[in-house]
């Protein structure tokens, strides 16, 4: 009874281990695989998180940009009407006036762009993220700056006092079409080195888990293998109890019949 008692204590273990793929489910499996696992999906845990922090980070990063774009359309612009009000061979002053109108309606457009692109709250384009914006990278605490001090209002242009009016001059436009290029490009690097970052994290996690899976999932194959051997050993050692309990009733049998008494 006791090789049966053992073969059924051992038993129940494997049905839990199949049904939750799972082969350790509490420390008594094993102690120390246990420790190894659960720090393991620690990691890959902040691995998962850095990715979809750094994919928000990429986001971030593509509304500064797509704003940016708008406001060197501005620029471009409004270069374009600085170049018509410098022909003096054709323009009156009246003439000025009135391209000074649009011309400020486009400077109101870039301060607008400026001042009210935000990501989830953050202003992006007014120049407060002196410091960056701060991103956790992985489980370590690790943080990635981005869109650290991107100023994009008319004073930051130096084009708050731009007046074709009073001047023509074409280099403070210019050195503003500059500056968004320098800053848009920066954008474009830091968004490329968040792409490598989410590689890494992506690498680190699919390895990461196929360690923890060698350790700690269930080998179905083999677990099926070692209960269809326990289901057999039962089946063998109940049938052996029921002979030597049948044979043991014959001789009880036998011996009453021959009893004197």
């Amino acid at each position: 009874m006791s090789r049966i008692s053992a073969i059924s204590s051992t038993t129940p273990y494997l049905y839990g281990h199949i049904a939750s793929a799972n082969r350790l489910p509490s420390a008594a499996d094993g102690a120390a695989e246990l420790a190894i696992t659960e720090k393991q999906q620690a990691q890959i845990t902040g691995y998962n998180t850095g990715t979809k922090n750094l994919s928000d980070g990429i986001s971030l990063l593509n509304t500064s940009d797509s704003a940016l774009g708008s406001v060197t359309g501005y620029l471009q612009r409004i270069r374009e009407l600085a170049l018509q009000a410098s022909n003096t061979a054709t323009m009156s002053h009246s003439n000025r006036t009135e391209i000074q109108k649009e011309i400020n309606q486009l400077k109101q457009g870039i301060e607008k762009v400026a001042t009210q692109t935000n990501f989830n709250g953050l202003k992006l384009l007014d120049g407060s993220q002196n410091n960056g914006i701060q991103l956790i990278a992985n489980g370590d605490n690790d943080s990635i700056s981005v869109n650290s001090s991107v100023n994009s209002t008319l004073k930051a242009l130096g084009i708050e006092d731009f007046d074709v009016t009073k001047n023509f001059d074409l280099q403070s436009i210019d050195d503003a079409l500059s500056m968004v290029a320098s800053s848009r490009s920066s954008l474009g690097a830091q968004s490329n080195g968040l792409d490598h970052s989410i590689n890494y994290n992506d690498y680190a996690s699919v390895n990461l888990t196929a360690s923890k899976s060698r350790m700690g999932d269930t080998d179905i194959a083999k677990a099926l293998t070692e209960l269809k051997h326990q289901q057999t050993l039962q089946s063998i050692s109940m049938m052996l109890q029921k002979q030597k309990m049948a044979q043991q009733g014959q001789k009880m049998s036998g011996l009453l019949m021959f009893n004197p008494s």
